[in-house]
């Protein structure tokens, strides 16, 4: 299952919206995403290996290099937002009376930009073991809805309270655990 058109262009309204309030949340100051090296793909997109039907969306890292030119701080890392269109096509479509794809699709953007800037200035490591990686999640969760919930509707209050710490939007629908990230 994939994104239609206007699916698609709903996503690119929610990053341009989750870059802001994150920018403003960091105190990046505006357009500093242009220095946090990452894209957004959607799963007719995503290499085999990009593909994790146990989350709405993850993080790859990638080397960034460019031929006869070295980033002076070191900082090379790339990073790639691949979302899962059927796990999220399909949460809101098992709960079309209740969660709605765009306040969704805002909180995953956040999320995981959140992520790029946490791993971008070290606040957090991406190779860190399977137990850091949970009370990371956890935390990115938290400031998630921290950013949201001043901004937030009626129909993103409904999706911040499942992603409360107790249970995630995917366990209601799948029974299984949903990483969100």
């Amino acid at each position: 299952m994939y994104f239609s058109r206007e699916q698609i262009v709903a996503v690119g309204r929610c990053f341009s919206g989750a870059e802001r309030l994150t920018e403003r949340y960091f105190n990046l100051g505006r357009d500093a995403f242009s220095t946090n090296r990452y894209d957004v793909k959607t799963r007719f997109f995503l290499a085999d290996h990009e593909v994790d039907d146990r989350a709405f969306a993850h993080l790859v890292r990638y080397e960034y290099r460019r031929p006869g030119w070295e980033d002076p701080t070191g900082d090379n890392d790339f990073f790639k937002i691949c979302l899962q269109d059927g796990r999220i096509l399909h949460a809101v479509e098992r709960s079309a009376s209740f969660v709605k794809l765009e306040p969704l699709m805002c909180y995953i953007a956040i999320h995981e930009l959140i992520h790029v800037i946490r791993f971008s200035r070290g606040e957090a490591d991406f190779d860190a073991s399977l137990e850091e990686k949970v009370v990371e999640e956890e935390k990115v969760h938290e400031i998630t809805r921290t950013i949201l919930k001043p901004h937030a509707d009626r129909d993103m209050n409904l999706v911040i309270d499942c992603f409360r710490s107790d249970y995630h939007v995917g366990d209601i629908f799948t029974g299984e655990e949903a990483s969100g990230n």
